[in-house]
């Protein structure tokens, strides 16, 4: 037998490429987007490393390109789901004791794959299948991708370093098991990435994983699929369906080898979900782990000695990148009376230059909202604005679903706080602001903390170091992720851990070691050299007359 301690050192961040005019990566990138716009992909499900074609199919059609189909996928039902959990369980006992080093390999050649030959398949199925421009696409589906998979196998190994104390005569040991069952990861259109790291998390730890990524999400997470394939992941250790979410609870949570979730979506579904598996608590081999990040409604604090050049860049960006459709996304601004003019005059000069169309048009910083329904709330909330005295939209409103579902970077401004677009989670290119005396800013510290059930991210911008103090220090809980001086969007694996609390998820930190602690369960082992042969202890015998 072979031994050694096997240690990943700390990665560097996979460079963002810029795609610049003339640049190579530019004209790489374009190629690959004529590829898949020319072809039709018959897209199976993948169950024990099969792929899986049921007949009943379903259409890819781009976001901003209603009339153009990208293929189809093959819909699963109730019989899907169990050969999906029967195929994780059979192939549990063997990845569970296969070496370190060879599970880190493969995510690690993974990431490679994605990092070179891969990259420009994963980011023009992203962009074509999610409406994602360039830049979005390279931070999400290649860089954050391969961050999560490259940072991830690095934290691992630190974790399964972490050993007890022994004493004398003694050696205490721990070992890091997967879970006992299955893992059920069900992840979101809106990143790649996400939908990446939610089923290789648990997998890197020994566990072996039922994978239900979002209907808007298949173009890409096939194309993941078969990167992992390539690299070496083994038949059955993830298993992707295409289900409806009640039919995967139904199946999944009443199964008494179900052993945790893995989930970002929205907060009414994971808290349903919490609910059935607690309610079925007893059908249970152990106690399942429940990790979830879900909605936010994220705030940026303006204070009176800000730059508003940079509060303004901050805002345009963080509202409405990738159309707003980022759990982080800027969605409810504070700005002081003494610079809100300003502000909101730069702003809507700033937006009124922003293009809206293709993502093959490399000149739009604006493309299209998901899906159908996603339009029709957005129009909806603009619409309940345009009439109401209580709001007035400064710039941008109009809808238009005739091609693809486009929704121009609206910003409405209120009189009241709490009017319903400051409060309630809109996920689209909408900004909500709110104008505040200057010399109210602890008051609307107390606001901001108070107006929404989530608490994932938010941004102070002051340079007033004293405002940034009590704005840090009273917002404690009000975000998972604080910015200062910074968008409240963007975090990097290993830079900005992610997550959030109170409405926001369960705060366990995606791409740090937080997250992978919670798909471990520790065995403590304690040797003894000398076992004792006699059960009195030295106090118990009789002292000398």
């Amino acid at each position: 037998m072979n031994t050694g301690h096997f240690y990943y050192p700390l990665p560097v961040n996979e460079p963002v490429l810029s795609y610049a005019p003339g640049s190579p990566e530019r004209a790489h990138l374009q190629d690959a987007l004529k590829k898949y716009k020319s072809k039709k992909s018959d897209i199976p499900m993948y169950i024990a490393g099969e792929e899986v074609r049921t007949g009943v199919k379903v259409p890819i059609n781009p976001p901003h390109e209603r009339d153009h189909l990208l293929g189809h996928f093959h819909v699963g039902e109730e019989k899907h789901i169990r050969q999906a959990i029967n195929a994780a369980l059979k192939a549990r006992e063997k990845w569970a004791s296969t070496s370190w080093e060879n599970r880190a390999n493969i995510f690690l050649k993974a990431a490679d794959l994605l990092a070179g030959k891969y990259r420009y398949d994963i980011l023009a199925t992203s962009m074509l299948g999610q409406s994602k421009n360039a830049f979005q696409g390279e931070i999400d589906a290649a860089c954050e991708l391969i961050d999560f998979l490259r940072f991830n196998i690095h934290y691992l190994s630190e974790i399964y370093q972490q050993q007890p104390i022994s004493g004398p005569g003694m050696h205490n040991r721990l070992e890091y098991r997967p879970l006992e069952g299955f893992v059920v990861a069900v992840t979101p259109f809106n990143f790649t990435s996400i939908g990446g790291n939610l089923p290789t998390a648990p997998a890197m730890c020994g566990n072996t994983v039922v994978w239900k990524c979002a209907h808007t999400q298949v173009y890409s997470a096939q194309m993941f699929m078969k990167i992992l394939q390539e690299a070496g992941l083994p038949d059955g250790v993830i298993n992707l369906v295409y289900v409806d979410g009640p039919t995967l609870g139904k199946i999944c949570f009443s199964h008494p080898d179900f052993a945790g979730i893995h989930f970002t979506g929205s907060t009414g579904v994971f808290n349903t979900m919490w609910k059935t598996i607690g309610g079925n608590a007893g059908l249970y081999k152990s106690y399942p782990r429940i990790v979830g990040e879900t909605g936010g409604k994220d705030f940026v604090l303006v204070h009176r000695s800000a730059d508003a050049d940079a509060v303004v860049t901050a805002l345009c960006r963080g509202a409405f990148e990738y159309q707003g459709q980022k759990c982080s996304a800027a969605s409810r601004a504070y700005l002081p009376s003494n610079l809100a003019g300003e502000i909101k005059k730069k702003m809507v000069a700033m937006i009124k230059t922003m293009k809206m169309g293709s993502v093959e048009d490399f000149g739009c910083f604006i493309n299209a909202v998901i899906d159908e329904k996603s339009f029709d709330k957005l129009e909806g909330y603009i619409k309940r604005a345009r009439k109401d005295p209580a709001a007035k939209i400064l710039v941008g409103g109009k809808c238009d679903k005739s091609r693809g579902y486009f929704i121009e970077p609206t910003v409405i401004e209120v009189t009241d706080p709490k009017y319903v677009t400051m409060c309630e989670e809109l996920f689209g290119p909408v900004l909500t602001v709110y104008v505040y005396d200057e010399n109210k800013f602890e008051e609307t510290i107390k606001l901001v903390d108070s107006t929404s059930p989530y608490a994932l991210t938010g941004a102070i911008f002051a340079r007033d170091r004293y405002a940034v103090e009590v704005a840090t220090r009273k917002l404690v809980n009000a975000a998972g992720n604080f910015y200062i001086n910074d968008k409240p969007t963007g975090a990097v694996v290993g830079q900005q851990p992610f997550g959030g609390a109170r409405g926001s998820g369960t705060n366990d930190k995606a791409g740090s070691n937080l997250n992978l602690y919670r798909w471990l369960s520790a065995r403590t082992i304690k040797e003894t050299y000398n076992p004792p042969v006699e059960y009195t202890y030295p106090f118990m015998k009789q002292e000398k007359a």
